[in-house]
């Protein structure tokens, strides 16, 4: 199981036009074509943070034209944009799952929203957007919608993502997180306006359709002790119980790389046999366990 940060969706820079994205996508396709041509069976999962900021910004900028779309729909969208995206770059047996994330609405990250999403707007601008039902909060730079995070409880697409696999396809699922919904008495499903943290998603998804490994791609090679410090110290092999107990000490920042740690702990706490943080060009030798942060029972 890859999971693709954004930095595989964009251009260096961030920019995320449609040709930077189709460009990125292709570059990080390349980096997956050579472990499918090596035999291995793969599973691909991405970010979508700045594919949906941009719809995102659509809504707010023509909210008093057209009625914005909930932020459910936005993830849904963007799954399936990027995806159409990874086919034409793998040209081949490839499919895209537009996958549905379980969360509880009793989840305690409802009643306090603090994932920000979108763009920084002025406090008049905020106050507009605030009459539409939506929070915002300040921060440094500006005002900035803030959503849920809920927990991920279950994949709910995953026996369609095992059946594709059964039938050789390279699988693209859970994107974003998923498209988050929740239950209702009556058993029927709906979507909430939350965003599902992506690697927390990917670990759950590899989990679920039994993968051996899991590889989250980002932006830096190794997590590191310590960053930004003098005493910076990138980790390297390291077993679930040293990077846990790491982890609890507040090493990894819960914005960054506190997420693909956590991810990384669950997946191997929980069965999988190793799970590695490395940079998207290193993910052939991720893994076979030689590069990155490689997270062992």
């Amino acid at each position: 199981m890859i999971a693709l940060g954004g930095n595989a969706m964009t251009a260096s820079d961030g920019s995320a036009t449609p040709e930077d994205q189709r460009r990125a996508v292709e570059g990080a396709m390349r980096h997956a074509a050579a472990l499918i041509a090596a035999g291995h069976q793969v599973v691909l999962t991405h970010g979508n943070g700045p594919q949906v900021g941009n719809l995102i910004l659509k809504n707010q900028l023509a909210a008093d034209v057209v009625p914005p779309v909930p932020l459910d729909w936005c993830g849904a969208q963007t799954q399936a944009t990027i995806g159409a995206l990874v086919l034409n770059a793998l040209d081949g047996r490839a499919s895209v799952v537009v996958t549905r994330t379980l969360v509880d609405p009793a989840d305690p990250a409802f009643g306090d929203p603090v994932k920000p999403i979108g763009r920084y707007f002025t406090e008049a601008e905020a106050r507009r957007f605030e009459a539409l039902g939506q929070t915002w909060r300040r921060f440094e730079r500006g005002w900035r919608r803030v959503v849920p995070s809920p927990e991920p409880l279950q994949i709910l697409d995953a026996p369609a993502v095992a059946a594709l696999m059964a039938a050789g396809f390279v699988v693209v699922a859970a994107g974003g997180g998923g498209v988050p919904v929740v239950r209702g008495p009556d058993g029927r499903l709906t979507g909430v306006e939350a965003v599902i943290d992506k690697d927390l998603a990917a670990a759950l998804l590899a989990r679920t359709v039994r993968a051996a490994r899991l590889v989250i791609a980002t932006d830096v090679p190794q997590a590191v002790v310590g960053f930004g410090t003098a005493q910076a110290r990138p980790i390297g092999p390291i077993t679930a119980s040293e990077l846990r107990g790491l982890h609890a000490a507040g090493h990894f920042a819960a914005g960054s790389m506190g997420p693909k740690v956590e991810a990384a702990l669950r997946f191997v706490e929980h069965g999988g046999d190793r799970a590695v943080i490395t940079s998207l060009e290193n993910i052939a030798e991720a893994v076979t366990g030689q590069a990155g942060t490689v997270v062992r029972k």
